[in-house]
């Protein structure tokens, strides 16, 4: 039981360390391809302003919070592969 204890608290730590660099990629990505879309022209205002809403408009859409996959998927094959272990 200890064992499986310390496995979930390391791999919860490693698994929030890899949210947070997916985060980060995916954050710089979004909004390259928002300056890059200004830069290409045609919209009308400032360029920070642009990328400042575009990001705003990133937070609440479904891409960002698909992230959250990268503790769901994880954690259901570890369970799985628990409960198949032990049970089937």
């Amino acid at each position: 039981m200890i064992g499986f204890i310390r496995l979930a608290v390391f791999g919860f730590i490693a698994l929030t360390a890899v949210y947070f660099l997916v985060r980060i990629y995916a954050r710089s990505l979004r909004r390259e391809a928002l300056e890059k879309r200004f830069d290409r022209g045609g919209i009308d205002g400032g360029r920070e302003d642009f990328v400042r809403n575009g990001m705003a408009a990133y937070e609440k859409s479904l891409r960002r919070r698909l992230l959250w996959l990268v503790y769901i998927i994880p954690m259901a094959i570890l369970v799985a592969t628990i409960y198949l272990v032990n049970y089937h």
